[in-house]
């Protein structure tokens, strides 16, 4: 149960004066339902309002806070010219001007003689100074409230920033003083001070530096959402580990029989990770562990040979798929090379015929599958296994932990491995799957030879075509990749659907076109007809990002490059290096480029390593951005910033074996403190599962 101290932190937003229900609707639209949420809303930048010279030695464009005296009013001849109200602050005269105001309005409060507080940007214009619209206009008693330095928070339509302030300072009332959870010695270098004073001094910054991530203020607020992450993964991991499992030695029979028809060698790496994998499995407790390799590194195989230590026992494997295409990709290839040694097969889709399915059902339950590989459609109930004793779940972020959880459940003390073809940078590794133990598969299967990385202008577009027509007439197939579906007004990105259309005049019904607007069903077909060669170029957007072998397909074309993430480029590059020939992927750009724009496509020429490049990608991009809608798995944090705070992981993951070891169970004064530290970022299943008991 959550401790009441943070009972106010947690109490809706509509506790702040202030609030309607119009209000608190967008409110919630940018950034969340709870007082909390808007305490974490963090400014992005800061205005100067404390330059406050006499009129008289003012400076152009500038900021400027200070008192007037209201001294004539000037309504417009004409509902085209403003509202002029003209002050003095008895230096110099400055004008006020208004557009598509009420007049009675200024009346009121601008009455001739009154004094105002004022704020706002000031120009200089034919001879005078002037001011429209000013930020603020206040009595003249108030500007001590003004003259600070201005906070400026992330704001959604119809929410301004005076109101996000007002919210902000009505949040920060509600902060009960809340025990300390860190120590000196566990903050190391950083400056201490409390978490109640960190958050005031980013929402009142003295300057533009309070708001870096290298602040004090900044780096206390991370340490202690990252403990809080390290901690409640090390609960989590702590009482995986003393779950019961099975053990799984295996009779080495099926293993050499796969073994033995591969058409390649198995490298170093993976190797390394069977070896990892075979450790887990023949310990009496349950595997959990993640298996992460660069595009095209043989996370299939490896996956297949440690499913084969528990069929050699009897017992059943299940690999699960995002996509249906995906799914039988996986079944050929696990058919093809287990199909000698006499291994069961079943592949389970929603897409397979009533009948089908219930051929399916009977023979799982039977025993009658070894391993049966399938998409979303394992969830259902109808799908019951024998025994199953391991599950590998197939690009992890594309599933949540419940659905890893309710497949699991389906066996018996079930090992469980997750895939991912995605290269995470390690601290986004130990913040996203730090529950987990993982295994890493860097190197290409030997034979595999690597691609070329060409940078070229788009204006090159008819010397590529040419090229690519010659590529075609060889029995070369190729992608050719663009970021957005149709043509927008604010964009002049090339468009798939004009693409397509545009290379349909070069090479004719050979074009397919595939986009994430398509049905399921549309997309399997356009990808089938390109696997079996019926289609030679495939026109996409980055829904081939993950998709379907095509060992053929050895040219990518990247329109518009500079666009793309470089984790994305090496996801789309990927497809290309599936089979024994050398590819060629064509990163095309266009004027101007960013400075950012321009490395990103000098790495992607440098480099095919994807493990450097998902580096280089946090370093750019930072960790909320690199890991995108697309990475729904991954944590995203509020007040750390991955791409500067990786320092602090480290030390809190050392901070947290330090409490593992000498207070596990929290008992401890410091320890009670850390179950609010636990609570207040919402870690409340880690204290469920593992405190509780």
């Amino acid at each position: 149960m959550r401790p009441s101290i943070l009972y106010p932190l947690f109490a809706p937003i509509e506790v702040l004066k202030g609030i309607g229900d119009k209000y608190a609707k967008l409110v919630k639209n940018l950034c969340g339902e709870k007082v909390i949420d808007v305490l974490f809303h963090l400014p992005v930048s800061v205005v100067d309002r404390t330059w406050m010279p006499p009129l008289v030695s003012a400076q152009n464009g500038r900021i400027w806070t200070g008192i007037v005296t209201v001294t004539e009013h000037q309504p417009p001849q004409t509902r085209k010219h403003p509202y002029r109200i003209y002050c003095t602050d008895g230096t110099a005269e400055l004008v006020l001007v208004f557009f598509k105001v009420y007049a009675d309005s200024l009346v009121k409060n601008y009455p001739v003689g009154s004094q105002r507080a004022i704020s706002g940007k000031l120009e200089y214009f034919n001879g005078l100074w002037q001011m429209s619209h000013p930020d603020y206009s206040v009595p003249a008693a108030m500007l001590p409230q003004i003259a600070r330095q201005e906070p400026v928070y992330p704001l959604t339509a119809g929410v301004t920033n005076k109101m996000v302030c007002r919210l902000e300072e009505e949040a920060l009332q509600k902060v009960p003083e809340l025990p300390e959870w860190q120590l000196p010695e566990s903050l190391g270098d950083l400056e201490y001070i409390s978490f109640n004073e960190a958050l005031q001094r980013v929402h009142h910054p003295r300057s533009p530096a309070d708001l870096l991530p290298s602040s004090a203020a900044r780096r206390r607020l991370a340490y202690d959402e990252i403990l809080s992450n390290q901690l409640a993964l090390a609960f989590i991991r702590k009482k995986v580990r003393q779950q019961k499992g099975r053990s799984f030695t295996g009779t080495g029979i099926l293993y050499q029989k796969v073994l033995s028809v591969l058409p390649f060698a198995l490298t170093e790496a993976q190797e390394g990770a069977l070896a990892e994998i075979a450790a887990d499995q023949n310990a009496p407790y349950k595997m959990l562990r993640l298996l992460q390799g660069d595009v095209g590194s043989g996370k299939t195989v490896v996956a297949l040979l440690s499913m084969l230590k528990v069929v050699e026992e009897g017992a059943q494997a299940a690999l699960m798929a995002p996509t249906e295409i995906l799914a039988k990709q996986h079944y050929e290839t696990i058919s093809a090379l287990s199909g000698p040694a006499g291994i069961r097969i079943g592949l389970l889709t929603g897409k397979l015929k009533a009948r089908e399915k219930k051929e399916v059902y009977a023979k799982l339950a039977a025993g009658e599958i070894d391993i049966l590989v399938g998409t979303h459609a394992l969830f259902t109930e109808d799908v019951v296994f024998k025994d199953l004793g391991y599950v590998v779940i197939d690009e992890q972020h594309r599933f949540g932990v419940n659905q890893r959880l309710s497949l699991s459940s389906k066996g018996n003390l079930c090992d469980v491995l997750v895939m991912t073809a995605t290269p995470i940078p390690r601290s986004l590794l130990l913040t996203a799957y730090g529950d987990m133990d993982y295994s890493k598969i860097g190197a290409l299967p030997a034979g595999r030879k690597p691609s070329q990385t060409v940078v070229m202008n788009v204006k090159k577009m008819p010397d590529i075509i040419a090229a690519l027509q010659r590529k075609l007439d060889e029995g070369a197939r190729a992608y050719w990749v663009c970021p957005l579906v149709e043509e927008s007004e604010k964009s002049d990105l090339a468009a798939a659907a004009e693409r397509h259309e545009m290379l349909q005049q070069y090479f004719g019904n050979k074009v397919g076109l595939i986009h994430g607007k398509m049905k399921e069903t549309e997309k399997d077909a356009v990808m089938e007809e390109f696997k079996s060669g019926i289609k030679t170029l495939l026109v996409a957007t980055t829904v081939i990002e993950v998709g379907v072998n095509v060992p053929e397909a050895t040219i990518m074309i990247i329109e518009h490059a500079e666009r793309f993430g470089l984790a994305q480029l090496h996801q789309l590059r990927g497809r290309i290096k599936r089979g024994y020939e050398a590819g060629t992927c064509i990163l095309l750009y266009a004027y101007p480029l960013s400075n950012i724009a321009k490395e990103r496509l000098n790495i992607m020429k440098q480099t095919e390593d994807g493990f450097y490049i998902a580096e280089k990608d946090l370093e750019l991009r930072g960790g909320g951005e690199i890991l995108g809608t697309r990475q729904s798995g991954f944590t995203q944090f509020k007040l750390a910033d991955m791409s500067c705070h990786k320092d602090l992981l480290l030390r809190a993951r050392d901070d947290v074996q330090n409490i593992l070891k000498n207070d596990f169970l929290l008992e401890t004064p410091r320890g009670q403190a850390l179950k609010v530290l636990l609570y207040l970022f919402e870690q409340n299943e880690a204290v469920k599962t593992y405190l509780a008991g």
